[in-house]
This record gives C-alpha cells, sequence and structure tokens, in this order.
C-alpha cells in the first residue's frame, strides 16, 4: 500500500462536500458571537445558498450542497423562532445519536456498518462481505467506529447542554471531519492488512469463482 492509493481513496471520499458542510457552522457561530442571532441566521442561509449556486453553475456535484443547504435552513430557523443559536447544532447531535445506534444495531445484527458503507459505495456483492474470511474485518472496524460515535455523540450533548453556540461550532468541526479522516485513513490501512490476515478471495476472485489459495483483496475495503 502507497501514499497515492490512501489520498486517492480519501479523495474520493471527501471532495467538495466536506467544505460546503463545515463552512454555514462555523460562519454561523462566528457572526452570532460578534452581532447577534438574526444576522448569523441570514448569513448561514446566504454561505448555504452560494455554494449551492457555486457548485451547480460550475458544473460541479451540487447535491450535497443542496442537502446542506436544507440542513442550513431547518437548523438556523430552529435557533431563530426558539432564540438560541445553540438550537442550531441539534440536528448534528441527533445525528451523531442516531449514527452511534445504526453502527450499534449493525453489530448486533451481524452485519457491520463499515460492510454496507463499502457495499453502497463501491457496489461490491453483499454476500462477499458476509463471508467469515472477510466479515471480521469489517466488524473490528465498526467496533472502533461505534466507540468513536459514542464519543462525539457524548462530547456534543455535554457542549450543547452548557449552551453556547461557539463551543458547539468548534466542538462539532473538530468532531466533524478533523476526526473522521485520520478514521478513515487507518480503518483503509488496517481493513486491508486484516483481509490478507483472514487469506479469503478478493472481491474479483470471489466474483469469478476463482478457488483458493487466492491472492486476496490488494486494493479498496
Amino acid at each position: 500500500m502507497n501514499k497515492e492509493e490512501i489520498l486517492e481513496e480519501l479523495r474520493s471520499t471527501l471532495s467538495g462536500k466536506t467544505f460546503d458542510a463545515l463552512l454555514p457552522p462555523i460562519i454561523f457561530a462566528l457572526i452570532n458571537a460578534f452581532f447577534d442571532l438574526t444576522l448569523a441566521t441570514g448569513a448561514a442561509f446566504v454561505i448555504a445558498a452560494f455554494l449551492g449556486f457555486f457548485r451547480f453553475f460550475k458544473k460541479q456535484n451540487w447535491f450535497y450542497a443542496l442537502g446542506g443547504f436544507l440542513a442550513v435552513s431547518l437548523a438556523a430557523s430552529f435557533a431563530y423562532f426558539t432564540g438560541s443559536a445553540a438550537n442550531y447544532f441539534v440536528g448534528s447531535l441527533v445525528s451523531s445519536a442516531f449514527l452511534f445506534l445504526v453502527a450499534f444495531v449493525s453489530l448486533v445484527t451481524g452485519k457491520p456498518l463499515a460492510a454496507w458503507l463499502s457495499h453502497l459505495t463501491r457496489g461490491w456483492p453483499l454476500d462477499w462481505f458476509l463471508r467469515k474470511d472477510v466479515k471480521p474485518a469489517y466488524r473490528e472496524v465498526t467496533i472502533v467506529w461505534t466507540v468513536l460515535l459514542f464519543f462525539r455523540f457524548f462530547i456534543r450533548l455535554i457542549f450543547f447542554q452548557r449552551g453556547s453556540a461557539t463551543e458547539l461550532a468548534f466542538v462539532n468541526t473538530l468532531s466533524g471531519w478533523p476526526m473522521i479522516v485520520p478514521v478513515l485513513v487507518l480503518s483503509y490501512i488496517y481493513g486491508i492488512w486484516r483481509l490478507k490476515k483472514l487469506k479469503g478471495p478478493g472481491v474479483e476472485e470471489y466474483q469469478r469463482g476463482d478457488q483458493p489459495p487466492w491472492k486476496g483483496q490488494t486494493r479498496g475495503f
């Protein structure tokens, strides 16, 4: 495994959606800290809308920008009508709890979240992920994810109860992509290593019906 391979995996995962997701809440928190909730709400709307139009006119993937605009609209409206800037981050708190529960349930049901996500994004056959000589790698990665997702939810809950929008913006940003990126890199490195140790077939070998001994999965997790 080389540096270029890992960078390519990250580029396919992140792209512009990271920036689209991070900018509106940061702008909201900064303007609310120095001015007021009304101006912060308006600014969040404008920034989210601008990102959507920018992606659209540049013929880039505007799906995440549109999703971000809808999320910002709901979050900013909720904060404005309740009169609490901290309520802007209710959605992220709820989503954190939801992701933790999804990861936990996937472990209990024997269908690890890491396997499901890879199946959906890569289109590899689900049966391959559930093989006894493949699934342990995805289960172990999902266990790590579950622990980290619980930690993220717990930290966000503590700061939400404190009620500071500025602190919440900082914590949400830090526990977002800055935490996710190294986790994805380590998950990928560990996953490839673990698949080799399990000595199961690679995806292409499985699809072709090759018989052992297999070369195994050498790229992609």
